[in-house]
């Protein structure tokens, strides 16, 4: 059967598969790509599981804030894997047909793993918030029933506010045209093909929009500017720069995620007069965020470092070792060598009384 035509079930006129183009205006050198996208795709894979395993390996990072980066991990892989495939089958072996199931639950997973790694950034940004601000409050406020709850509903929020985007473009009639001139199902792009009324579909992605990734969005630049003020009233500079480089990272990918997704909405809408750029801009968000997230951590955070060293047998020095461990830890080890000094002292002091007594004797 010729993919370059529309597949139609004859009893009703019903399209049965779509047949995804790929990158408009290129589709003769489109498999040039391939290439980086791979890389970044391999990349992505790469040092998300090895950031996986160094946090499960590694007891100094069962912390909150390393909890969430876990997460961030396994959404950013499932983000990827449920576009790069795809996408590199058609650049490769041409394999551009998708059936309506496929092409709605690939809709869905791209809408929940979008809003997931924003509800991420928000308690990412609260858990910063509440560490830099209230730090005498920090261990009574997040437990690991906080914890819990919060993953909880982070997922239940986002699984179930989702569904209606494919559900809605399910029940859409698409009766002619199959072609979609893109290398992923997009939920626009689908609802566009269909024969009867869509407005339900645009009207619901922007309610989406707003209310998920907008409120969140909000909270976070809010949560920062919180502790922009607290920082700010410090006294130290070098407290002021600890409080800042714990969550320099942290804010460097909420900048780039957060300007992606307005690059993304405003190519978007100029999608008719710029349909590769709309398309590339696309397929690069959701690559590059995935490639991009565990590289920073990796860069900025030096417990990560030296978990990474300890993972890949690569070794580490006795100072790296100390700085790796938190910061209770930490203490408990300066309060035994304290302690070990004072009864090193403590018995040269009672040598020292016994032998001043004997002599006093004698004398």
């Amino acid at each position: 059967m010729d993919t370059s035509t529309s597949v139609i079930n004859n009893s009703s006129f019903q399209i049965s598969q779509f047949i995804l183009m790929g990158l408009p205006g290129i589709h003769e050198w489109q498999h040039w790509l391939s290439l980086p996208l791979a890389l970044l795709y391999i990349l992505a894979l790469g040092a998300n599981l090895l950031i996986l395993i160094t946090i499960q390996h590694e007891p100094c990072l069962h912390e909150p804030m390393y909890h969430f980066l876990g997460i961030l991990t396994v959404v950013d892989i499932g983000l990827a894997t449920t576009i790069m495939p795809k996408i590199l089958a058609i650049f490769w072996f041409d394999a551009k047909v998708i059936s309506l199931p496929e092409c709605f639950a690939q809709i869905y997973a791209i809408h929940c793993f979008f809003c997931m790694e924003s509800s991420i950034f928000l308690c990412m940004a609260m858990d910063r918030y509440i560490a830099i601000c209230h730090p005498l409050r920090y261990p009574s406020i997040v437990t690991e029933a906080f914890m819990v709850k919060v993953t909880g509903f982070m997922v239940l929020r986002n699984g179930l506010l989702t569904i209606p985007v494919p559900v809605l473009a399910a029940q859409r009639f698409y009766c002619s045209k199959n072609e979609i001139d893109h290398c992923l199902c997009s939920n626009l792009g689908v609802t566009s093909l269909a024969c009867d009324d869509s407005t339900v579909n645009k009207f619901y992605q922007l309610i989406l929009a707003w209310t998920l990734v907008g409120s969140d969005m909000a909270l976070v630049f809010s949560s920062y500017a919180l502790i922009l003020h607290t920082v700010l009233r410090l006294n130290s500079a070098e407290a002021m720069s600890k409080a800042l480089s714990t969550c320099s990272s942290h804010l460097i990918l909420i900048l780039f995620f957060y300007t992606d997704i307005v690059a993304v909405s405003v190519t978007h809408l100029a999608g008719r007069r710029f349909p590769f750029t709309s398309a590339l801009f696309n397929v690069l968000h959701s690559v590059i965020s995935p490639a991009l997230n565990p590289v920073v951590y990796a860069l900025r955070t030096q417990e990560l470092r030296v978990g990474f060293q300890r993972v890949l047998g690569l070794g580490s020095s006795p100072m790296q070792g100390l700085r790796a461990v938190s910061g209770n830890e930490a203490k408990e080890l300066r309060l035994s060598s304290d302690m070990a000094v004072l009864e090193k002292n403590k018995q040269s002091l009672q040598l020292f009384s016994t032998t001043f007594l004997i002599l006093h004797l004698i004398l």
